[in-house]
């Protein structure tokens, strides 16, 4: 089983003892887990533990960026779009399929993970148990994905004009990848100019 954590743990036959059973990390169900074998975005919700600063902070979200950009494009996975809230992260990223998914998110928490407990001064787990993540197969659902995503920080904050912590600022494109499916490249933006015909349509009705 692949498993997305912050740690790699592996147990050893044997009686009971301390620490035995599942190891803790972030990680998702078999129930849970999207499974898919050709490319396909995917919004994925990855939250932290109650101890975990403030993600953001100029110093957090700057280890994260810094994660972003050494993780960029490896594992068959691309990340896209991003927004960083204060105790989760909205990722939408683009995966050759369910098992580069769970190798990508498994390799950039690992790195998040040791540069906030590096920063804090701590050790072990900074996510929470399980990560939620949710296939995007059509333009709809992925123009009302990154409108939700690039929304969070207006929503919780009260941000106004672009969020410094969100993909779409300047900075952020040196840890974006180009999309490679048609949904991301030109699926997105006509069901985006088509729903706001729609809105005008009704506006003008």
């Amino acid at each position: 089983m692949t498993a997305l954590q912050t740690e790699l743990q592996f147990s050893r036959r044997g009686g009971r003892r301390k620490g035995a059973g599942r190891p803790r990390g972030t990680r998702v169900s078999h129930a849970a887990r999207p499974r898919f074998g050709r490319v396909t975005p995917v919004h994925v919700t990855l939250r932290m533990r109650d101890h975990v600063w403030n993600l953001r902070s100029r110093r957090s979200f700057r280890r994260i960026r810094s994660c972003f950009e050494k993780a960029r494009g490896r594992f068959g996975a691309r990340l896209v779009e991003f927004s960083v809230q204060g105790n989760h992260l909205h990722l939408i990223l683009e995966a050759d399929s369910d098992a580069a998914l769970s190798r990508a998110l498994q390799g950039l928490c690992i790195r998040i993970a040791k540069a906030l407990n590096k920063m804090m001064g701590r050790k072990g787990p900074v996510f929470g148990d399980h990560y939620h993540a949710r296939l995007l197969r059509s333009p709809t659902a992925l123009v009302r994905a990154i409108a939700y995503l690039l929304g969070n920080a207006a929503h919780h904050f009260r941000q106004r004009g672009t969020d410094p912590y969100a993909s779409r600022a300047p900075e952020a494109a040196a840890v974006l990848s180009a999309s490679r499916s048609w949904l991301l490249r030109e699926g997105w933006r006509r069901a985006k100019n088509e729903t706001s015909r729609r809105r005008s349509s009704c506006a003008a009705g």
